[in-house]
């Protein structure tokens, strides 16, 4: 009983629909978060300038995630290409930046 439900929600593109919503909607906004800060903290340029250009820039970033997600082959990819970076720019972030006193 319970492997042909698992075989029907294996096989379901309903499912990796959902799961690409999802990527893209709250993986995107992670990564265009993780994006902004690193980029905030690391943008060699007056601390207010680097908020706003990291700011402008995360509308793109954000786009972007959420083209990646639905022109991935799979949903396993689309939330690996999207939370990979989202994870390596968190540790930019972590590090610090380029002398801004934030």
């Amino acid at each position: 009983m319970f492997t042909s439900l698992f075989q029907r929600l294996a096989v379901s593109p309903a499912i990796g629909v959902a799961s690409r919503t999802l990527a893209a909607v709250f993986g995107g906004y992670a990564l265009a978060a993780c994006a902004t800060t690193a980029l905030a903290l690391w943008l060699p340029a007056a601390p207010a300038t680097a908020v706003i250009t990291a700011n402008l820039l995360s509308f793109l970033i954000y786009t972007l995630a959420v083209l990646w997600a639905f022109a991935t082959r799979s949903a396993v990819r689309a939330w690996v290409g999207v939370l990979a970076p989202a994870l390596l720019l968190a540790a930019l972030a972590g590090l610090g930046g380029a002398g801004n006193p934030f």
